[in-house]
Order: structure tokens, then sequence, then C-alpha cells
């Protein structure tokens, strides 16, 4: 989890987002390991990339890092749309008993950002005048 560089930025990003299925049903056991491939799939394909990831019955935590370009609210609707399409083309008759009136995850999540040091330690860093 180091700094990675593009044409024009240096950056060390990573964020922890946690989502839940509707209604939080513990549905996400028995469709784990195609969940799994469409969220690699869908990271590969817009360039996250998944540090951790893991699929409990009843919510997901997911790990990533992403250029800073992308906003946080944008990779949330992408990950979270493109992986629901797929997992109705591939578990529809599975989800329809569960997740009545379409849908597949609440519309709420949490995200948490992370990097190699601490809101302590960069306070400190802003607070010390001899950086300037």
């Amino acid at each position: 989890m180091g700094e990675k560089r593009s044409n024009h930025a240096v950056y060390n990003v990573n964020y922890h987002f946690v989502w839940c299925p509707k209604y939080r049903h513990a549905v996400l056991e028995p469709i784990e390991d195609s969940l799994g491939a469409s969220f690699r799939d869908v990271c590969d394909e817009y360039g996250y990339e998944i540090l951790s990831l893991h699929i409990s019955p009843d919510h997901v935590h997911l790990f990533l890092s992403a250029h800073p370009k992308y906003a946080l609210s944008e990779i949330v609707r992408t990950v979270k749309s493109i992986t629901a399409r797929k997992m109705w083309e591939q578990h529809e008759s599975y989800l329809e008993w569960y997740l009545w009136g379409g849908g597949f995850w609440e519309r709420s999540y949490y995200i948490g950002t992370a990097g190699t040091v601490s809101t302590e330690t960069i306070e400190r860093y802003i607070e010390r005048t001899e950086h300037v």
C-alpha cells in the first residue's frame, strides 16, 4: 500500500466501504463467489485497486485504492450499481424471494479513509512551524 503515481499526482489514498443488501437480508453467502468476481471485474475495469474484500452474509467490506480524481460517491455508485445488475442477471430466481420490489443494495453506505499516517501525526506536522 505505497504511494502511486500518475502524470500530475502522487497519492496514497485508500477507502474503506461498507454496505448492506436491501433489508439487510443475509443473502450474500450463497452468491459470494460470483459477487466477489463481480467486484474484481468492476474495479479492474475502472482502475480501482482492491486491497481487501470481505463478503459477510449481510454486508460487504471493500477496502480499495483509487486515483483522487474519482469522487467517493462516484466509486460507490459505480461499484454498487454494476454489481447489483450482475447479481440480478446471474441469480434472479434466488434473489427475488428475498429482495422483493427490485434493488439489491441499501442506499446507505459507510466510507472511511486510510493512509500510512494517523490523524494525530498529520495534526502534529501541520502545527509544527519549522516545516514552512
